[in-house]
């Protein structure tokens, strides 16, 4: 039986797969494509804000994807020598200056993504499957059974749906998936007009929005026509044509096309995380706007979050109890991305009112610490696991945390005793410091204290790291 099952080999679940590889599982995934299909509908650019830029480069993974995006035409023109931080419904989040130690993003198209992580993944020992579509699932007590569309089925102690914002593995677990429904139509297309010229890249139009110059060779629109009706239906040239029109006030003639796709506001968030032994993570537990770049970044630190935590647990080391901290910790952070993916949807509305908003806003902008406050929002960090904690470390992302390929959990220390406390369970990392703390597995402090003191640190290690005498096998790699 394996050990856990991850429905979905698109980013967030071959970053899953990796993680829990790293924490000793074994883990398989089933994605239903064959990768062609995925690579076809590789529309856009694909944003890795700042805080996952920090996660990847944990694991050592930042060197391939600078070289990727070397290699992604426009890439280097959006970034703005490494200051762009994004941006808020088109509105730049650009910093003055960068500061040392600054979290850069990188930008790449998605297929390129997938391929480094499967790469990555692969060459850890993960198995990923495709042309395996999951049907059904079925709970067996003490496992998981998926059901695949040709008969087969495949057994494991977990599974987790990072099968996307329709997914099989949600509907069948039964978790209720709340919000709002689709109040604008997106469409994206490789395509060429007779006269490219005629119609004039904006963010914010009279009728929407239309983008001719962010991917060469690509066209986007936006109207807010109550959303897409039959979203799967192909898009074709005249449709992307009458959509240039309506939105620029300009008529196109598209004397080239080679297919796109269309998307939407429809805004939805799991009401858990976690049934049982099922769990969701990525699109499968929350969808809105692509409108920011926020949802991948969003679903990779998902991703980095639950890796650990159910390793520990499929190796005996934890009880299950630690999986819902999964939900705890991550769903606010989803809430949070949809209220502001909600508020980005809004501010690109047509109409004279919010144009006024969209001035008001730049000018906010303009404050110093209004912009830091919008970039961390929309970089992930601004995230607090533990807001309620009595050091100001715990719960936040770990200061320059030590690179951490191997996936363990690290002490920083230079205390004696603190170091001899953590009795070979984690990392151990001496530094010339006035605070020791305890970097998770996903970078965030789980501790921290005068160096010198250990109070809270046994139990903060049984929950990074778990308890080592209650395995019930080793670690295998």
């Amino acid at each position: 039986m394996n050990d856990v099952i991850i429905v979905g080999g698109g980013p967030v679940g071959l970053l899953l797969a990796g993680e829990l590889r790293l924490a000793g599982a074994d883990p398989l995934v089933l994605e239903a494509s064959d990768g062609a299909v995925r690579r076809n509908r590789s529309f856009g650019l694909r944003g890795i804000n700042g805080r996952t830029s920090q996660s990847l480069r944990l694991r050592g993974l930042t060197e391939e994807f600078s070289k990727a995006q070397k290699e992604a035409s426009g890439a280097s023109r959006l970034l703005k020598g490494n200051r762009a931080r994004g941006h808020f419904a088109g509105l730049p989040l650009v910093e003055d200056e960068v500061s040392s130690g600054a979290a850069g993003g990188f930008v790449l198209k998605q297929h390129v993504l997938e391929r480094i992580l499967a790469d990555w993944a692969i060459g850890l020992g993960v198995r990923v499957r495709t042309d395996c579509e999951v049907v059904d699932l079925v709970d067996e007590d003490s496992a998981v059974r998926a059901v695949l569309a040709d008969g087969r089925s495949e057994q494991a102690a977990y599974l987790v749906g990072c099968d996307g914002g329709r997914s099989v593995v949600r509907k069948r677990a039964g978790i209720a998936f709340p919000g709002t429904d689709a109040t604008m139509t997106g469409r994206v297309a490789l395509a060429e007009l007779a006269d490219p010229g005629a119609v004039e890249s904006t963010m914010h139009g009279p009728g929407g929005m239309v983008r001719t110059s962010l991917v060469p060779g690509e066209i986007s629109t936006m109207e807010f026509d109550g959303g897409p009706g039959d979203r799967d239906a192909p898009l074709t040239a005249e449709e992307m044509q009458t959509s240039i029109a309506r939105v620029s006030g300009v008529g196109v003639d598209v004397i080239r096309f080679g297919g796109g796709i269309r998307f939407s506001d429809n805004t939805r968030l799991a009401a858990t995380y976690r049934r049982g032994r099922v769990l969701l993570a990525g699109d499968a537990a929350h969808v809105h706007s692509p409108i920011g770049g926020q949802g991948l970044n969003l679903g990779l630190q998902d991703a980095m979050n639950l890796g650990w935590k159910l390793g520990l647990v499929a190796r005996g080391l934890a009880l299950e109890s630690l999986l819902d901290s999964y939900t705890a910790e991550r769903r606010p952070v989803g809430e949070r991305v949809l209220r502001n993916t909600r508020a980005q949807v809004a501010l690109l509305r047509p109409g004279p009112q919010v144009a006024a908003l969209r001035e008001v806003l730049a000018e906010t902008l303009e404050i110093p610490a209004a912009k830091r406050h919008f970039i961390a929002m929309g970089n992930g960090a601004d995230i607090d696991y533990a807001p309620d904690a009595a050091h100001p470390l715990v719960g936040r992302f770990a200061p320059l945390p030590p690179m951490s390929e191997d996936g363990r959990a690290v002490l920083v220390a230079r205390d004696d005793e603190v170091r001899a406390a953590a009795n070979g369970r984690v990392r151990l990392v001496e530094a010339d410091v006035d605070q020791a703390f305890l970097v998770r597995p996903d970078g965030y402090v789980a501790w921290a204290a005068p160096d010198g003191e250990t109070t809270g640190l046994t139990e903060a290690l049984a929950f990074a790291a778990g308890d080592v005498y209650k395995v019930k096998r080793p670690f295998k790699m």
